[in-house]
């Protein structure tokens, strides 16, 4: 029997069979884990590469954005390195990335292209767990931009803020934070950051 090339007789591992794509740190493979329309979180179990619940969502927001992670990156101490002092190690996942759609995306454990334009330098319990801002590339709405400056400032708001909440405890000091937004510029050297930690702990 003859198969098409490349062809997959197993699914890919979502995160080390997947390529982060030619165009990187510019414009990288995401895969998705939750949308805006989830109220329970779903995160990749890693052993697997099938989505797991993770847990519901404890309070009424929800994700403002689809929001996933960067194949065959690592959050280590190469990408910690660019938190100048916030953490001193990274959260050992995968790096983690929203993306802005004009048309809504209900369906999650799906890969798209995604136009990197900046970040979110967020800290949680010590360790860097930056979250890349992206838009889904040829959007017909979002597509030209370039820099997260040139996205309204209240939807960079509503990210900062889901993040600085969405796992808050009642009774609890929240351990998250955001130390500071980005553009392109320091979005590209944590891609490239994250790509030699993952080089460095899974050989590349």
């Amino acid at each position: 029997m003859n198969f098409p090339a490349p062809f997959y007789r197993w699914r890919p591992h979502p995160w080390h069979g997947v390529e982060i794509g030619a165009k990187a740190p510019r414009v990288v493979t995401a895969y998705i884990e939750m949308t805006p329309f989830d109220s329970v979180k779903y995160e990749l179990d890693k052993t697997t590469g099938y989505l797991r619940v993770d847990r519901p969502q404890r309070s009424s927001a929800q994700a403002p954005a689809l929001y996933g992670f960067v194949p065959r990156t690592y959050c280590a101490e190469h990408t910690a390195a660019l938190t100048d002092g916030a953490a001193d190690h990274g959260d050992g996942d995968p790096l983690d990335i929203c993306v802005l759609s004009e048309r809504p995306i209900r369906r999650s454990d799906i890969l798209l292209n995604a136009k990197i334009l900046g970040g979110l330098q967020m800290i949680d319990g010590g360790e860097a767990d930056d979250k890349l801002i992206a838009v889904l590339e040829n959007d017909l709405v979002w597509g030209g931009c370039e820099e997260l400056d040139e996205l309204p400032e209240n939807l960079v708001e509503r990210l900062t803020h889901y993040f600085s909440t969405y796992k808050m405890v009642p009774g609890e000091e929240s351990k998250a934070r955001i130390v500071k937004t980005y553009g392109f510029e320091h979005a590209a050297a944590v891609i490239e950051a994250s790509m030699r930690d993952y080089e460095v702990h899974f050989g590349g």
